[in-house]
């Protein structure tokens, strides 16, 4: 690199005061050394600042060269003078090159070059094409998908295998926290699980009596209504109103606790979080699920039932005749099977969404709407494997 700024031997040069800011410029070719020395703090940078400006004025030149060697203190408003520099002629098309800089100085003139340019300020590269990018986005799902996988099989392990509430010394499950999630997560969804299921029943079966009619076979409406609300809806339509309402709830109160660092300190004083907070909830989802899952079988067939009379003019008695013959206990059961499974799904995605959240509100309201929709999306895979078992098994 060029060589500037040497000192002139110059015993007035010399008895300057070491710490006033100083710019020494030399010229070779199309070559402009700038060699800076002192201290370039705000109580004495407005001494160069003139100095600096016409530097920048000067446009004759293709290559800028700074040297830093001999600084000795810089903040924010010497840095900012330089970026104000190297700015203006990389603005020209000049290359700008650096030596001699400590990392105190490289760390802030990154830092003053991001906060005065902002995005601009970003390295300009060339976006990857949509396929590359759709790629990274995927590997990065799987691999999140990877580690989520884990930490649910932790949780449920622990779960599993040690409910007890305290680390180690083998305490007996709590009841009466598994009856208060089990008054909040079951008792308090019969409302809304029974209009949804009633609603939904009605729709089905005045769908099929309006298609059955062309055929002449309004009074299997009930075999409709029966089998799909009793195998498949029923439960169904129940793991994702409770996905909704309390997996949402889980992550909340599992988030809030972690960002108010109560997980920690249940931690610090020989509890197990886990045996604490989760265990309760999802003992009472496994519980609550299946006979929210009852009800809602119960309601849909009513609405069914209702529907069935006023648009195919099916008597409640020879519904119940209908349905009698068309579905067994195979067909109940079909359906019941599967709750406790989407129980554990939704309680163990909405406890690992809970745990994961950081210390902002930002990042509670994005993990409560990532257990949703995950519960949901593992719900309906887990039910859609069901269907290809039950089929394989002729079940």
């Amino acid at each position: 690199m060029l060589t500037i700024g040497k000192r002139d031997a110059s015993s007035k040069s010399a008895a300057q005061d070491a710490r006033q800011p100083r710019v020494v410029t030399g010229r070779e070719d199309d070559v402009l050394g700038c060699a800076f020395s002192g201290n370039w703090i705000t109580r004495r940078v407005a001494a160069v600042d003139a100095d600096m400006r016409s530097i920048e004025r000067q446009g004759d030149f293709k290559r800028l060269a700074l040297d830093f060697s001999n600084v000795g203190k810089m903040d924010t408003a010497g840095a900012w003078l330089v970026d104000r520099l190297i700015s203006s002629c990389r603005q020209r098309g000049v290359e700008v090159s650096i030596q001699g800089e400590s990392q105190t100085i490289s760390t802030l003139l990154d830092a003053v070059n991001e906060a005065v340019h902002g995005r601009d300020a970003v390295q300009v590269t060339q976006q990857p094409n949509i396929v590359i990018r759709l790629l990274e986005r995927t590997g990065r799902r799987v691999c999140e998908m990877g580690e989520d996988f884990l930490a649910a099989m932790n949780i449920l392990g622990a779960t599993i295998g040690g409910a007890q509430l305290k680390l180690g010394r083998g305490h007996a499950i709590n009841p009466a926290a598994i009856f208060n999630q089990l008054d909040r997560m079951g008792v308090g969804a019969v409302p809304v699980v029974v209009l949804m299921s009633f609603i939904v029943g009605a729709i089905v079966a005045q769908q099929g009596a309006y298609q059955l009619r062309y055929f002449g076979a309004d009074i299997f409406v009930v075999d409709l209504v029966g089998v799909l609300v009793l195998r498949e809806l029923g439960v169904l339509m129940t793991a994702i109103m409770i996905a909704g309402r309390s997996g949402s709830a889980i992550t909340a109160e599992i988030g809030s606790m972690k960002m108010r660092e109560e997980v920690d300190a249940l931690k610090v004083i020989g509890l197990n979080p886990i045996g604490v907070l989760v265990f309760p909830r999802l003992v009472a989802l496994v519980i609550g699920l299946p006979c929210l899952t009852i009800l809602a079988n119960f309601a849909a067939l009513a609405g069914g039932m209702l529907a069935a009379y006023l648009y195919s003019d099916i008597p409640p008695a020879a519904f119940l005749d209908r349905l009698r013959a068309a579905i067994d206990l195979s067909t109940i059961f079909a359906g019941l099977i599967k709750a406790p499974f989407m129980a554990i799904i939704i309680g163990t995605i909405a406890s690992v969404e809970g745990m994961k959240v950081g210390g902002s509100a930002e990042s509670l309201g994005r993990h409560v709407t990532a257990s949703v929709v995950k519960s949901i999306f593992v719900v309906i895979i887990l039910d859609g494997l069901f269907a290809i078992f039950y089929a394989a098994i002729n079940f």
